[in-house]
């Protein structure tokens, strides 16, 4: 009796069914239609690899480029103790080198080999959950991009030399404090810290609430 399962088409990009049940492709036999075969190649799992790619190739320059133009003006512009004033005198602009670490907090004189490895970590890990990020999750993916390119800009000054990250934004009169001198890769790592924040609050959410539509769904298959 000849067998009716399907050949091995794992390595086929169409699906298919076996050649002894093609006359009966979409018709009716038995109270049973057979799907017709479909034409369509099955998609590969590199097209989130690739949006992944995509925002993290956007953001990553952008910021580093950014960083390495102000920082390097900064050290020509504001060498010397010179110091500007923009928006009016709200923001001043004062070159500093900071050892610590980010908005001038400081951790010891000099914390260059601390910070570098914790850096280096902290850059894998971040990797780790853009590589696990859902692929229409752009607000992580967005997030995640803006602190990794930070921390590269930051981690560029701890290890091009010993005088620190260049700093040249601020400080800042708030009324109650001045806020500390800070640099482009600083207000990425803060704005993407922040995001990222919001993003796993968002998933916590939605995890919630499908928790309780679970749950609903179970009563009422039990009532």
């Amino acid at each position: 009796m000849p067998s009716f399962v399907s050949p091995d088409t794992s390595n086929s990009p169409y699906r298919s069914v076996s050649p002894l049940m093609a006359p009966l492709e979409g018709r009716p036999c038995l109270g049973v239609t057979f799907p017709r075969r479909s034409t369509t190649p099955i998609r590969e799992s590199a097209e989130p690899v690739k949006e992944k790619i995509t925002v993290f190739s956007a953001i990553l320059p952008t910021v580093l480029v950014l960083d390495f133009i102000t920082k390097r003006w900064a050290l020509t512009a504001l060498d010397a103790g010179t110091r500007l004033e923009v928006l009016g005198g709200w923001v001043p602009l004062t070159l500093a080198f900071n050892r610590g670490a980010a908005f001038g907090i400081s951790v010891g004189d000099d914390s260059r080999w601390f910070f570098i490895p914790i850096t280096i970590l902290a850059l894998g890990l971040l990797l780790v959950l853009l590589r696990q990020a859902e692929r229409r999750d752009w607000l992580r993916l967005v997030s995640i991009s803006m602190v990794v390119a930070g921390a590269l800009g930051n981690l560029y000054d701890r290890v091009r030399w010993n005088r620190g990250v260049v700093d040249f934004i601020g400080p800042i009169d708030l009324g109650f404090m001045d806020w500390p001198i800070f640099n482009v890769a600083d207000m990425s790592i803060t704005c993407g810290a922040v995001l990222l924040a919001i993003s796993f609050w968002q998933e916590e959410q939605r995890e919630r609430a499908a928790a309780a539509v679970m749950e609903e769904g179970e009563s009422t298959a039990t009532s």
